[in-house]
């Protein structure tokens, strides 16, 4: 097994286009992947030899049924072997149709439900909190859909009202969501507390200088709009 780590963003098509087979969700994957390279190329404090460090930023993947760019991104980036990658979602495969953090080298969660991720994510940041560690961040990435779920918006409620300033919510917005709510997606966060910024999902520039944006004394959501996804 050889893990390398030299592919660019140009590279990722081509990975990603070593995965096939049936259930790939690759509106849901392609959806995603410019938010989780300019994250990983730019933002998390995360690095292969680094992935179990107490001190690393975490990462959680809540729209897992799409993970292609995900894994993609993270063969780019050293985390798993590239030669992987054409094994997606296979019976001995430990790149499944949700990432499994048992089998996936810098996976911390095993993405199940919509609407878990973002309460995990309000747990890890409470727990970096209770040991004392206020230097990681805590980013997961959900998808406008995951909204229609209550237990997000508790986890939005309590992580406002506790000034979780070191947990970051992406919200990858192709208009997939049943239904809607009151003065878009970034006024829910701006209800409870977070600081926001809502940008195009496919400038690189622009989401980096949202994700960058200082938040003190809040937990910060970015919403990251691409393409409806019926309108491919």
């Amino acid at each position: 097994m050889t893990i390398t780590a030299d592919h660019g963003y140009d590279d990722l098509p081509r990975l990603m286009s070593l995965m096939t087979g049936d259930e790939k969700h690759d509106f849901a994957a392609t959806s995603t992947l410019d938010v989780l390279w300019v994250l990983y190329d730019r933002v998390l404090d995360v690095t292969p030899e680094r992935a179990g460090a107490p001190d690393r930023d975490r990462f959680l993947l809540s729209k897992g049924h799409g993970p292609m760019a995900y894994y993609a991104v993270l063969a780019a980036k050293g985390f798993v072997p590239e030669e992987w990658l054409p094994g997606f979602g296979s019976y001995d495969s430990p790149l499944g149709h949700h990432p499994d953090r048992v089998l996936v080298p810098g996976a911390e969660i095993g993405s199940g439900s919509l609407g878990h991720g973002l309460p995990l994510a309000v747990g890890s940041a409470l727990g970096l909190r209770a040991q004392g560690l206020g230097g990681p961040a805590v980013w997961v990435l959900i998808g406008d859909a995951e909204l229609d779920e209550g237990s997000n918006h508790e986890a939005i409620a309590y992580a406002g009202a506790a000034g979780l300033d070191r947990l970051h919510t992406v919200v990858v917005d192709n208009a997939s969501a049943s239904h809607a709510l009151p003065g878009g997606i970034a006024a829910r966060f701006e209800a409870a507390n977070w600081s926001t910024a809502t940008v195009d999902g496919r400038d690189h520039a622009a989401l980096y200088e949202a994700f960058t944006a200082p938040h003190p004394g809040r937990p910060h959501a970015v919403v990251a709009r691409v393409e409806p996804k019926n309108a491919r």
